[in-house]
């Protein structure tokens, strides 16, 4: 009885681990994985070699602290508008972050929005509790001590003690917006590191990663090459890249 109960035990484990068993990682989780090691310079040099096109954001989009993140974005939309309805009109950018998947990039766009915080201390928190990448705003930022605090990374272009409230309304989340001079689509990778933020239309990305790939391997093989011999101009003739 004693051997017939351990047998029951040990099979009923084996059923519970395999019940628990991690799941096989996706073609998706690779891809992120394999754009969160090539550098955003690569992706950036990657899409102008293999399309002929800009991904990279304007110089102003800067961190607030060194970080480097990837993920899929979440895009919101707020439309410049003078009214008196209260944060009851921008509902929608808060219900972006509650319904976003962990591991988002949230990309909010503020027409005209320089002067203005698109977010701050709470809605930073939001996003570091649901388990968001990073934040990338195209306005400024505000209550930059608690953003400092939690360490979410946050993308923005300046810094403003201003509120959105009364002087936005939301337009739209996971549409197509124009974020510091880059096209995004819900879905899209953004890719960021002390560089910039690139964004990789999600149908292009596996074949820029390769192109990055190449391109890190190629720059990481350079470094020693100059140390050693002391020569860029070398360097430059025997890897091609610069």
């Amino acid at each position: 009885m004693k051997k017939l109960l351990a047998i029951t035990l040990t099979s009923c484990g084996l059923l519970m681990l395999a019940a628990f068993k991690r799941p096989e990682p996706s073609a998706a989780d690779d891809l992120l994985q394999g754009f969160r090691i090539v550098e955003v310079a690569s992706v950036a040099d990657a899409m102008e070699q293999l399309y002929g096109t800009r991904v990279y954001m304007y110089h102003d989009m800067r961190p607030l602290a060194a970080t480097k993140f990837v993920g899929p974005a979440v895009t919101v939309m707020l439309k410049k508008e003078e009214h008196h309805d209260g944060a009851k009109a921008e509902q929608g950018m808060l219900d972006a972050i509650d319904e976003a998947p962990a591991g988002s990039v949230y990309v909010m766009v503020l027409e005209d929005g320089l002067d203005y915080a698109g977010i701050g201390g709470l809605m930073s928190t939001a996003m570091k509790a649901r388990g968001l990448a990073g934040a990338v705003i195209d306005a400024s930022v505000r209550d930059t001590p608690q953003i400092a605090k939690i360490q979410f990374p946050v993308f923005s272009r300046g810094v403003a003690p201003s509120s959105t409230v009364n002087h936005y309304r939301f337009a739209g989340k996971n549409v197509p917006v124009k974020c510091a001079g880059v096209e995004v689509r819900a879905g899209d990778i953004v890719s960021a590191d002390m560089d910039g933020v690139v964004v990789v239309p999600i149908e292009k990305a596996q074949e820029v990663l390769k192109r990055a790939q190449q391109l890190d391997d190629t720059e990481h093989s350079t470094l020693p090459f100059i140390e050693k011999y002391r020569s860029i101009r070398e360097a430059v003739a025997k890897f091609g890249r610069i």
